[in-house]
Formats: structure tokens, sequence, C-alpha cells
């Protein structure tokens, strides 16, 4: 990939990506986008799991979306990929050991790299539990980023949170530093399909596919009446990427981890156990980077 332009050292951060990408259609532009990010120093993409409600084998189906993305984009040599738990955690006590885990720790653990480490999270957040209870070290050693949960205060039905409540819970108790984008706030990441023809679609192989797999995904939910609506999508995972390139430092609120019920509501229990919780972030700083860096290096 040609590089256009440089980020100082001093700037740069280590990266580990968990994805669901075989979910649905957004997280593949959230990982197209944090690769084709000079700031980010990419340490693995792990594949995530995304229930069984669909297929028996999502994880394994995320590996081979993070493997084709990453071979349209000439990195697949370039890049390392891990395998994720390939269910949810059991308990609050009982981790899933994962490839993906085993990564967190031996990245957090390192002595050899000062720069800070983030792991951004796009589903579940199954591989994070696992890590902590394996190895509680860790979480004074890294800044986790979350698309998931739903609206503060009284919670509600979330995709990615419900595929793993029991894990919210484990990071919500421990001292893990924890960004959140609720539901609220990464469904307003909105496009519509014309805009991802113009700005995404003619930039190489990867922009088209990126364009031709959202379009195939919304035509295989078509029988679904409510989502999604036909001419638009949320690229609801875009915003763990671009956090990571700006903080939105006026966008947030510490708000006390609450105990995630069985429903998805929450259960407020405690307040000195703080979670960065946003209210906001730029759809449009967001969104123009991607549509920039696309147009950069495939134009």
């Amino acid at each position: 990939m040609k590089e256009l332009f440089t980020v100082p050292e001093s700037k740069k951060i280590r990266l580990i990506i968990n994805t669901d990408a075989k979910n649905e259609a957004d997280d593949q532009f959230a990982l197209v986008q944090a690769l084709l990010s000079p700031r980010l120093l990419i340490k693995d993409i792990a594949a995530a799991h995304f229930g069984t409600h669909r297929t028996e084998h999502s994880m394994e189906e995320s590996y081979d979306e993070v493997v084709k993305l990453l071979e349209l984009m000439d990195l697949q040599d370039e890049i390392p990929v891990s395998k994720g738990a390939a269910k949810a955690l059991p308990d609050t006590l009982t981790p899933q050991p994962s490839e993906a885990a085993a990564k967190i720790i031996a990245e957090a653990m390192t002595s050899s790299d000062e720069r800070p480490l983030f792991v951004i999270f796009l589903g579940p957040i199954t591989d994070l539990a696992t890590a902590y209870l394996q190895e509680p070290a860790i979480a004074d050693k890294l800044t986790a980023i979350w698309i998931g949960c739903g609206a503060w205060p009284d919670g509600e039905t979330e995709f990615n949170l419900g595929n793993d409540i029991h894990a919210a819970n484990v990071v919500f108790r421990s001292s893990i530093p924890l960004w959140i984008v609720p539901r609220d706030v990464y469904s307003t990441m909105r496009v519509s399909i014309a805009e991802l023809a113009v700005k995404v679609r003619p930039y190489g192989r990867v922009g088209r596919y990126l364009f031709d797999q959202l379009v195939e995904f919304n035509h295989k939910l078509a029988h679904v009446p409510q989502w999604p609506k036909g001419e638009m999508w949320s690229l609801g995972d875009s915003p763990a990427v671009s956090l990571l390139l700006d903080d939105h430092e006026y966008s947030y609120t510490m708000r006390p981890a609450p105990h995630v019920n069985p429903d998805m509501s929450y259960a407020h229990v405690q307040t000195e156990r703080l979670l960065r919780w946003y209210h906001y972030v730029d759809r449009t700083f967001t969104l123009e980077d991607l549509y920039a860096k696309l147009q950069l290096h495939y134009g």
C-alpha cells in the first residue's frame, strides 16, 4: 500500500481489533479505515463470534471474512489474524480460552513497547473478559473501546451486548478503562447507499467489495419488515476507529458501571467504577476520514 502521509512516531498507538466481521456489513468499513490509518499499529485482528441465531460457526465465518479483506488490500502477509472464542462465557467466573485472548494478554504484558495499547470491540467482549479472568494484571495496561450496549440509563436490547452479557458484567466489574459507544450513538452513523456508491465503490478492489457486500446483505434481509430500510445503512462500528484518531473529549460522560440484567436492562448498584459513556460521535469526521483514505490509496 502506498504511504501518502506520515504520523510522528510519538503519536502512534498499538491496536488490537476484535470483530464479528461476518455478522452483517459494517465491520468491514471500520476494518478498512483502521488498516488505512498510519497512526494505528495493528498488532492483531481477532475474529469474534456473533451468536448462533444464523449459523453455528459464526467465529469461523468472521475469521474468513477478515482474511478476505486483507487479501483484497494485499495485506495478508503483514497483519496477524487470530481466532476468538467460539461462544459466550457460561458465567462470570469461567473464561472461554482463545488465541485472541492470549494475544491481548501477551501484548498488554509486553515490556518492550511503551506506546499505548488500545483494543476495540466491534462485537461481543468475550475475549476481553476471558483475558481479564486469565490475567487480571492487564487491567491497567490497555484501554478498551466497545461498540455495544443500550442507551443510558435504562438499557435496552442491543445485539453485541446480547451475545455475551456475562462478559459485559466481568469487564464492568474490572478496572479496565472502557469507552462505550452505545446503540443510540452508533446508530447515528447513517449513510445512503447512493453516498457509498459515489465515495466507496470506485476505489480499489476493496472499495468495490465494501459496497457490493453491503448491497448483497441489504437484499438478503429484504424479508425483514423494519430493518434495513432499503436505501440506507448505519456504519455503526466506524466510531471505534475515529475515536482512536480523536477521542472527542467533550462528547462523553463518566458514568458508574451498571450491572446488566438478563433482559439487558441496567441495575445501578455502585458509584465507584466509572466508564466513559459517549453521547456523541462526529459522523462527518468519522466517515469523511474513511472516504478520503480510500481515495488517497486507491484513487
